[in-house]
């Protein structure tokens, strides 16, 4: 189940829509994960890991502890989802590749999970451009030239 992503009674229409948009998005990343026998967490980390990683990066990316990356890696690797090699900088530091069991289900999960690809589909080329923007306007992200 998905934990509410904002407060019960938002205080204008634009934040009750963005908090819908969250909840929905977040119960179809959910349902997705599943499909392909994952937690969220899993299938977020798997993600991630589109080129070498350390655990200490990937941790301070998704803003948690390293003790959860630890944990959630242990299960990828038990399904030979993702190795951990040492690092060619730092021999005592760990990286985290997929293997190719990894990338075919990240492939598989990606496919299946779309909520944004749907989402977006119902707006013309025009509305999705203002989108975009307004989306990274309110994460403060530069715009994107065209």
């Amino acid at each position: 189940m998905a934990i509410p992503s904002g407060p019960v009674t938002p205080s204008s229409d634009a934040e009750r829509a963005m908090f819908d948009f969250v909840d929905a998005y977040d119960r179809a990343y959910e349902i997705a994960a599943a499909q392909h026998d994952m937690t969220v967490a899993q299938a977020c980390v798997l993600g991630r890991i589109s080129r070498p990683r350390g655990m200490r990066d990937l941790a301070d990316e998704l803003g948690c502890d390293a003790s959860n990356i630890t944990q959630i890696v242990r299960r990828l690797e038990a399904r030979k989802l993702i190795k951990r090699h040492a690092s060619p900088k730092d021999r005592r530091s760990r990286q985290l590749t997929r293997t190719p069991a990894g990338d075919a289900l990240n492939a598989a999960f990606e496919q299946s999970f779309e909520f944004a690809r749907n989402a977006s589909a119902k707006l013309t080329a025009d509305e999705q451009d203002q989108l975009a923007r307004l989306l990274r306007k309110v994460l403060g992200q530069p715009a994107v030239d065209e």
